[in-house]
């Protein structure tokens, strides 16, 4: 399978490219990266640390994903929708990592699943949707007299917050309850709160430094707690369920996918 990445200078653009090139079957057709990037014009196998490749990161983005069988992107929420239409009107399949993305952008995204298959997930690492399937089964086995709380810590760099995977747990936890999350949750808390009401689902984001990622799901009640927690040390688990996402992609119907599908979860 040939694959595009945009963004292919960045932090996950470079681990994709890395992972292209260890993966059999796939083969890394075309990178781009946004207009007046240092990038572009330079070889992106030497821009991931590999030996040279031939492959030029070019500034054209509709040429990249022209070139493929599937595009990959982990950019930003514009660059994302854009990439999706351009996927959309050429018939690549696409696999998105993509987070922060307002109901809008998101609506989108669901316009172009129904033209091309595109797998979208907040993150591809195994082991966090593992945590997600085990959020959902233990929410519904605790009653609500058990507050949660999803705790995330990332990077300095990170944009957006909380963090994809944090809202995708807390959905899940509410999936686990048969309630809406928007219904019960609590994003921030500052000053005089008051408290904390039964069956609310909170939120903690923390940002420093250059930590990958951490997710921890708290279940406490007055005797007791449970926590269910997920620490990545690299960005390869997102980059291998990425690429293994695209080549699950190929010959599939137009729609839009999770990493469930994918995983067989």
């Amino acid at each position: 399978m040939k694959i595009a990445v945009v963004g292919a200078a960045g932090r996950m653009g470079q681990m994709l490219i890395r992972q292209i090139a260890r993966t059999e079957g796939v083969s890394l057709a075309a990178a781009s990266e946004a207009s007046g990037s240092k990038a572009i014009g330079k070889d992106a196998g030497e821009v991931a640390g590999l030996e040279p490749n031939g492959i030029k990161i070019g500034g054209d983005s509709a040429a990249a994903i022209a070139a493929a069988q599937a595009v990959i992107d982990f950019t930003v929420p514009a660059a994302t929708v854009a990439h999706a239409k351009i996927a959309q009107d050429k018939g690549v399949a696409m696999v998105i990592g993509t987070t922060g993305l307002d109901p809008q952008q998101a609506a989108l995204i669901h316009e172009a699943a129904k033209k091309v298959p595109i797998m979208w997930a907040a993150n591809m690492a195994l082991g966090v949707n593992v945590l997600l399937a085990l959020v959902e089964k233990t929410a519904a086995l605790l009653d609500p007299s058990y507050d949660i709380e999803v705790l995330e810590m990332h990077h300095r760099h990170k944009i957006d917050a909380p963090s994809g995977t944090a809202l995708a747990l807390g959905r899940a936890a509410a999936a686990g309850r048969k309630v809406e999350l928007e219904k019960v949750w609590r994003k921030s808390r500052d000053g005089h709160t008051g408290a904390r009401p039964v069956g609310e689902i909170g939120f903690a984001t923390l940002r420093g430094g250059e930590e990958v990622g951490v997710h921890t799901v708290y279940f406490a009640t007055g005797g007791e707690r449970l926590e269910l927690s997920h620490r990545a040390f690299s960005r390869e688990g997102y980059a291998s369920g990425a690429v293994t996402a695209a080549k699950w992609l190929e010959g599939r119907k137009p729609g839009l996918y999770g990493m469930k599908d994918v995983l067989g979860l």
